[in-house]
């Protein structure tokens, strides 16, 4: 598990990952076990971070006895969209169990996520509680908040002088490579991959969209093809243009 989180890591991002970043990626593949071609692991800006997929894995694992989830009303808002709920995480039969919290509202999540709210308190709630349980002690991905008026749409962003998703800004890697890197690797259709990109991102052509999009789309191919390359195959195959009959 060790090399082969260390390879993929290698091939996805290439100079981007140090000898930092490989030292922590094997403490954690030989602590916690966590994949990252199952997209258990994710690295943001230099950093690992545990995704509510790995944390579920380790919570099996592990053998946890169960998880319970409810809402705290006295905090909630469904008219702002307004979360908090309280999970338990219980290791085995008759323990107290470890307990978190997690809260959500447009203020503190990706615009990706916007309306679905609810569901992300839930999981950061349940994230919390199987990182204290296990011993957890990277962030997970859920957790991670983001102002969307922080994020310049992409023609601002363009006018500003900053790349959007296709080039390099700041130094960071080019995403086109990172999906080329995936495409050869699993062997996908170009055009079909283009296609659910631009579905994907919500945008006629790919350029339009931002980076923050193209990166999520990015690593959802990742996930999808590292977990069931098949289903990925049937779900671009659902994108091929049907040839047109001549009357």
């Amino acid at each position: 598990m060790v090399r082969s989180n260390c390879r993929l890591a290698g091939e996805l991002w290439g100079s981007e990952i140090g000898l930092r970043q490989l030292q922590a990626l094997r403490d954690v593949t030989e602590r916690f076990g966590l994949s990252l071609g199952r997209g258990e692991i994710q690295l943001l800006n230099g950093n690992w971070y545990v995704t509510h997929a790995g944390l579920l894995s380790l919570a099996t694992q592990r053998r946890c006895a169960g998880i319970r989830v409810q809402a705290v009303r006295e905090y909630c808002d469904q008219a702002a969209n307004r979360w908090v709920f309280r999970a338990v995480v219980c290791k085995s039969h008759g323990s107290k169990g470890f307990v978190g919290y997690g809260d959500a509202d447009p203020t503190n999540t990706s615009s990706l996520v916007r309306g679905a709210e609810m569901r992300v308190a839930e999981t950061r709630a349940v994230n919390r509680a199987l990182r204290k349980a296990y011993g957890v002690g990277l962030c997970s991905v859920e957790e991670l908040g983001s102002q969307p008026s922080s994020i310049p749409p992409p023609r601002e962003a363009k006018a500003a002088g900053q790349s959007n998703g296709n080039g390099s800004a700041n130094g960071q890697p080019r995403l086109r490579d990172k999906l080329c890197l995936l495409i050869r690797k699993y062997e996908l259709d170009p055009n079909l991959v283009k296609r659910y990109a631009a579905d994907f991102c919500g945008t006629r052509e790919l350029r339009d969209a931002g980076r923050d999009l193209i990166e999520a789309f990015v690593s959802t191919v990742a996930e999808e093809a590292a977990k069931d390359r098949a289903a990925l195959l049937c779900k671009l195959n659902s994108y091929s243009q049907p040839e047109e009959v001549s009357p």
